[in-house]
């Protein structure tokens, strides 16, 4: 005697049902996660540059190429990637560094590290009265000195940029002037301004 035929249809309806679930559930959870990447240009030999990606999983890179961090993130997860340390003489830039993984959990690997040749801007100080202080400006940065002597704005600038350095707040009875306190930088040679009070 055969089976019932509405028995064979509800076996393979069954069977469709369970195939398709598995399929599903194959699609979604197989997305794995994104890598975070891209590539860095300009980097001088025997120097190295350290990334990092929102605050942390540093990464150290000492020749051009490609780059990808060791933490990967999942769909919608941010991600932020920053210069952590410098390379000596140079000043490196990131360029689409940020943003969120696409809901495929695509890995993203155009971030564009640059870097370019750079110098710090100083110069000296002198005849500046006991217990004053002068206060000088360049490219948006103030550096307050009480002491004669060598000075240098924090941070370095690309090869090829210009500086120029003002007096931003004159020292209590006294007046201080500025020579070569205009110019391009060069890189790896430190500005060479003269501050001078009387």
């Amino acid at each position: 005697m055969n089976a019932h035929p509405n028995l064979s249809t509800n076996r393979n309806a069954k069977r469709a049902i369970v195939l398709a679930a598995i399929t599903t559930l194959a699609s979604c959870g197989g997305t794995s996660d994104a890598t975070i990447g891209g590539r860095l240009e300009g980097l001088t030999t025997g120097t190295s540059v350290v990334l990092q990606n929102n605050g942390a999983d540093p990464l150290t890179l000492s020749a051009d190429g490609t780059f990808v961090f060791a933490t990967s993130l999942a769909s919608g997860d941010a991600y932020d990637v920053t210069v952590r340390t410098q390379p000596l003489g140079q000043s490196c830039g990131v360029s689409k560094g940020s943003g969120t993984v696409d809901s495929n959990g695509s890995d993203v690997t155009d971030i564009a590290v640059s870097c370019a040749l750079s110098s710090s801007v100083g110069g000296t100080l002198a005849g500046l009265g006991s217990g004053r202080s002068v206060t000088l400006l360049n490219a948006g940065q103030t550096l307050v000195l009480a002491e004669n002597g060598l000075f240098s704005f924090p941070g370095v600038l690309p090869a090829g940029s210009t500086y120029r350095v003002t007096i931003s707040v004159q020292p209590a009875g006294q007046r201080c002037d500025v020579v070569n306190g205009s110019g391009i930088v060069v890189a790896d040679v430190m500005a060479t301004v003269a501050v001078t009070c009387n």
